[in-house]
């Protein structure tokens, strides 16, 4: 069985670093952390305009209908760039709980804008309340939802949001919200890495309509195939990190000699190397179980997530042992990745679900 990208899809992968090289560089990174900004609106514009946000939509919902490989290209890319911008949100979490769960009347209204850009779609599923626990609080009542959703990804600069509450049969349901619509409002949340903004949403009487029926059974499925983007932008992310750690090793000198010959940092880049490939392999491997939505995905998505994490996590942090009291100056990018790699850790569940997850999953299997 052949794990690896067809010649279209590299060439793909090619053309999509060619656009961020040139659209996301760190200049633009620091500039959106700098200024306190959502995003970059002239790289979210372009990633627009070349049909990324439409990659994997069907083609009767405006979207190009490629396929879930190809936006693993995508999705590697703007991991290794950090890109500045609202795509995990709108793409992989909330058009897939359109295309999994959503009414036709919904797709037909939502998918198109969020193919073309015209809305950004979010999910809000998290919320903190005084006792401390992960119940849902929020509540839906005669179609009015009220309730605060806290963390939210994009939720600065969401049109919709999915929204987990409370229906009138006290069960936990998903719905639909147009976070512009009366009741509605939202402020900033400050987390490790500002690029990727945070918000909460509160609502007070918002009008609301449930997500096809309101089932919410199929939110570990949705999360599963998230899962698998997420890796491959921890993959991205880990193998640049590697990249800086290694280039600054070669040019770096010390005692008349490179860096990178002492032994102490060419064990730890060699184990920053095994890291990232192992992650690289799980999530290839993943790849392939979305694309033809196989059985093994579950088991497959929580092995590429736990290992991404991981590999992310550890190349950004080598890295900036790598570079020494540079890495962890301001004018260094090492710690750009450093939180990056700390925010998606914690997206979409953290470690401990997802391992919890993967132990499940094999046990179930029967392998142990």
């Amino acid at each position: 069985m052949d794990f690896d990208f067809s010649d279209d899809q590299k060439q793909l992968k090619d053309h999509v670093r060619r656009f961020l090289e040139k659209t996301s560089s760190r200049d633009v990174v620091r500039a959106v952390l700098d200024a306190g900004h959502t995003h970059d609106p002239a790289l979210w514009a372009g990633l627009i305009e070349l049909g990324f946000t439409a990659t994997a939509i069907p083609e009767e919902y405006g979207g190009l209908g490629l396929g879930y490989l190809e936006l693993c290209v995508v999705a590697e890319e703007l991991g290794r760039s950090l890109a500045p911008v609202p795509f995990s949100s709108s793409v992989y979490l909330a058009a897939e709980f359109l295309l999994a769960s959503g009414s036709e009347a919904q797709k037909e209204r939502w998918l198109p804008l969020i193919a073309s850009g015209e809305a950004v779609g979010t999910v809000a599923l998290t919320e903190v309340s005084d006792a401390g626990d992960q119940k849902v609080h929020a509540k839906v009542s005669k179609g009015k939802l009220s309730g605060v959703k806290i963390p939210v990804p994009d939720g600065m600069i969401a049109d919709f949001a999915i929204v987990s509450a409370r229906g009138d049969d006290d069960h936990p349901q998903l719905f639909i919200a147009d976070l512009a619509a009366a009741g509605a409002s939202r402020e900033a949340v400050s987390t490790i890495d500002p690029t990727r903004g945070q918000g909460r949403l509160s609502f007070d009487e918002t009008p609301v309509e449930p997500l096809g029926t309101g089932d919410s059974s199929k939110i570990e499925s949705v999360f599963d195939r998230a899962a698998v983007l997420f890796a491959f932008e921890q993959v991205g992310g880990a193998d640049r990190a590697l990249e800086m750690a290694r280039d600054y090793s070669l040019e770096r000198r010390a005692f008349g000699r490179q860096i990178g010959s002492f032994q102490a940092l060419k064990h730890m880049m060699a184990d920053m190397y095994v890291s990232a490939t192992l992650a690289r392999s799980n999530a290839y491997y993943a790849a392939w179980a979305l694309s033809v939505d196989s059985a093994e995905l579950p088991q497959a998505a929580a092995s590429a997530r736990v290992s991404a994490t991981q590999a992310f996590r550890h190349c950004a942090k080598n890295n900036i042992q790598v570079h020494g009291g540079m890495g962890f100056t301001w004018e260094s990018d090492c710690h750009l990745y450093y939180r990056r790699s700390n925010l998606l850790a914690v997206n979409l569940r953290g470690p401990m679900y997802w391992e919890d997850r993967l132990i499940e999953c094999i046990k179930t299997s029967g392998v142990v």
